[in-house]
């Protein structure tokens, strides 16, 4: 009798749209991971961003032109909780998915019947849970000492969504081309880190040279900042529309390469 076929781990041809059970289970799974390390995923952030805070607020106050009526304290808050946001939303679906494939449990995942738009959407909303609440946690801890408008909630709100979704896809991308985690640190400390600081988080561009100025208009990153900072203040260094422009490009971009990774299978199945 000629041998049975062995089973291939890939996603569930068909996924029931009706029967949200998977969705729900891999999106609760993926919250408990992080929340399980608060410690780690959320108070560390928050210090590091908060001594960052410290420093700058006291070396640089004074000596940074920012827009008028707002102090360099002011500014630089909104800066710091995006760029953290930015950080802690590519970390968590890379590093959750690159450690389900070093680990080898990453075939139960593919043998479930869950679809690639399930997968997509439960890891990148525990990504915006995991951003907003570092977000609201460091806002909470500088209300007592820094006095922040909210100029245009609606603005705010769709900045974050669209920069923390848009990293938390590109997490995604970086989790499944990474096969160890020299991998994914190599494309934080060469791409993330180095966009995230020359993005205007501590300065506003119109303080650099005209090379750099420019230069800083191609990041993607500079846009999510400063439409996040408009947010609060009614002011930035470009005009709004600019910066959601920018932001809902680089995360339609970033979904359909991650959608194409997923339906494809690349780097995931065998």
């Amino acid at each position: 009798m000629p041998e049975a076929s062995q089973p291939v781990a890939t996603f569930a041809a068909e996924p029931q749209a009706q029967d949200s059970v998977g969705f729900q289970t891999l999106l609760k799974k993926e919250v408990m991971r992080f929340w399980s390390v608060l410690g780690q995923t959320v108070t560390a952030p928050v210090i590091t961003a908060l001594l960052y805070l410290l420093v700058f607020a006291q070396a640089m106050s004074g000596r940074a032109p920012v827009y008028e009526g707002v102090s360099y304290t002011q500014f630089l808050i909104p800066g710091l909780v995006m760029m953290t946001v930015i950080q802690n939303a590519f970390a968590n679906t890379s590093s959750s998915l690159t450690q389900s494939k070093i680990m080898g449990n990453l075939v139960f995942l593919l043998m479930a019947p869950l679809g690639p738009l399930e997968w997509f959407g439960a890891y990148v909303l525990a990504a915006l849970i995991r951003a907003l609440l570092v977000a609201v946690v460091m806002l909470l801890v500088t209300i007592p000492f820094v006095h922040l408008p909210l100029a245009a909630p609606l603005v705010l709100a769709a900045m974050f969504v669209l920069s923390a979704g848009s990293l938390a896809v590109l997490g995604l991308i970086a989790g499944i081309t990474a096969t160890k985690f020299d991998h994914l640190a190599a494309f934080t400390n060469f791409f993330i880190t180095p966009l995230s600081f020359l993005s205007g988080v501590f300065y506003s561009v119109h303080a650099l040279p005209p090379l750099w100025f420019k230069a800083s208009h191609l990041n993607p990153f500079f846009y999510m900042i400063d439409g996040f900072r408009y947010g609060f203040f009614g002011k930035a260094d470009v005009p709004i529309w600019q910066s959601l422009s920018w932001a809902a490009a680089f995360f339609v971009i970033v979904s359909t390469v991650c959608l194409w990774m997923l339906f494809t299978g690349y780097k995931l199945r065998k």
